[in-house]
């Protein structure tokens, strides 16, 4: 099939991409190395959009989370990732949590049935001379990201990205544990182990003397992610950090008590049939026999049986605000843009979202028009503002979204109020932007 853009990476953000410019008329050749005899460290199958670590895009409170707006935001934009991710969600509160094995499958059928995408299963260790969105995301083939780190000067970039447990529902005591989510919010979402506080130090000690996964020598200088710390670096950083971070009790009423416990340990449903847990916040290193020893301390896990073991894998991404230009081109090779978490967002709605944008900035050149690009007020707009300028090149690093990305609103708020502030306003300008949108999609 003739194409005329090239998507590399089947992920999240090359799905998406490959989606947004096929809607739009344009053919596009959409290139991925899993299934073609080449594989990843996380990656468990070829399907397209597979989610390697959580189950979950986080908020979908619209009102007053950063995340929450982007989920609104994309799904004005028509989003595949969000229409899959809403046909498949599971319970979770007020996050929008998925049946990862579903909304992979979900996705992909959608790409491979859209008449103007060509799916072909191949690694590209090159940078293409034709117009090109790279959406390899934090796994990028060696092959790719050496004839990247050539072309600009840059070298790449990494941090480590660590991988939660997955427990059988049926292998959890229930009576032990219980069903609530935090303050009540979104109903009986999520299990909850408690532990008291002999239980939970002897916990912690635990975490910090278990035998972890050794690095490789290419591995030794590579620094954390702070929104996907490993747990035991975390119980490292001192005896209650834990207490205040993933194991928070506050809001947690334990039915046999009438009060918080201790610490607590939450699992939330990671499959629409149920059968299979999240461990809230538990990525780790540890190695796999020290995983199930440590973790069945853990009241009402005692018996547990794991579906998957936390893990740990290498990230890269380039430095966007040195590299990339407003429209996410590479400044000395304009044929190229970035699309997804190599760009340095961090996150799946964060990595989907620049794939929009990506897609609809290719579309527009292709086709000798301008797209405006979203006011920095918007989600999407301070998204993608911080990895093309906004953010220290010096000091670059994966970012989520969130209001810090947003100019400040201006006058004195109250917290909640704040953050109901800036959505409001995200919103306004968001619509005004929209509108423009809309007519060129109808040109």
């Amino acid at each position: 099939m003739f194409f005329d853009i090239h998507v590399i990476g089947g992920g999240l953000a090359g799905s998406e991409a490959a989606w947004q410019l096929a809607d739009a008329g344009i053919r596009v050749r959409l290139s991925e190395m899993r299934g073609g005899g080449d594989n990843t460290p996380a990656h468990q199958s070829d399907r397209l959009a597979e989610m390697v670590c959580s189950n979950s895009l986080r908020s979908d409170d619209a009102e007053h989370n950063a995340v929450g707006l982007l989920h609104q935001e994309m799904r004005a934009l028509g989003s595949l990732i969000m229409c899959a991710a809403d046909k498949h969600r599971v319970p979770a509160g007020s996050a929008l949590a998925v049946d990862r094995e579903e909304f992979a499958a979900e996705v992909t059928r959608a790409v491979e049935n859209h008449p103007n995408i060509s799916i072909v299963r191949e690694r590209i260790d090159a940078l293409p001379d034709h117009p090109t969105i790279i959406a390899t995301g934090p796994l990028t083939g060696y092959g790719l990201a050496k004839a990247i780190a050539a072309e600009t000067g840059q070298g790449a970039l990494a941090f480590f990205d660590a991988i939660a447990p997955i427990v059988h529902r049926d292998s959890i005591d229930m009576d032990v544990a219980w069903m609530a989510a935090r303050w009540d919010k979104g109903g009986k979402d999520y299990i909850n182990c408690p532990l008291d506080k002999p239980q939970y130090e002897d916990f912690v000690a635990a975490l910090v003397g278990g035998e972890k996964m050794p690095f490789h020598d290419w591995e030794r200088d590579t620094p954390y992610f702070e929104g996907c710390m490993p747990i035991e670096v975390m119980a490292e950083r001192g005896p209650e950090t834990l207490r205040f971070g993933p194991m928070k009790p506050a809001g947690l009423d334990n039915p046999r008590t009438g009060r918080w416990p201790y610490a607590v340990v939450q699992l939330r449903q990671d499959n629409a049939l149920g059968t299979l847990w999240n461990m809230v916040g538990f990525q780790t290193k540890l190695k796999h026999g020290e995983q199930v020893r440590i973790f069945r301390t853990i009241p009402g896990l005692e018996n547990a049986e794991f579906a998957r073991l936390g893990g740990i894998h290498r990230n890269s991404f380039i430095n966007s605000p040195r590299l990339l230009d407003h429209q996410l081109r590479l400044i000395s090779k304009p044929n190229i843009r970035f699309a997804g978490q190599i760009t340095g967002c961090e996150g799946y709605v964060e990595s989907a979202a620049v794939g929009i944008l990506a897609a609809r900035f290719a579309a527009a050149e292709l086709r000798g028009d301008k797209l405006n690009l979203p006011p920095a007020e918007t989600a999407i707009g301070a998204l993608l503002w911080h990895i093309t300028g906004g953010a220290d090149a010096e000091t670059f690093q994966p970012m989520n979204v969130n209001f810090g990305l947003m100019p400040p609103v201006a006058g004195r708020w109250k917290r909640i109020e704040r953050k109901k502030a800036y959505t409001d306003r995200a919103r306004a300008a968001f619509a005004s932007w929209l509108e423009p949108v809309h007519e060129f999609q109808r040109a």
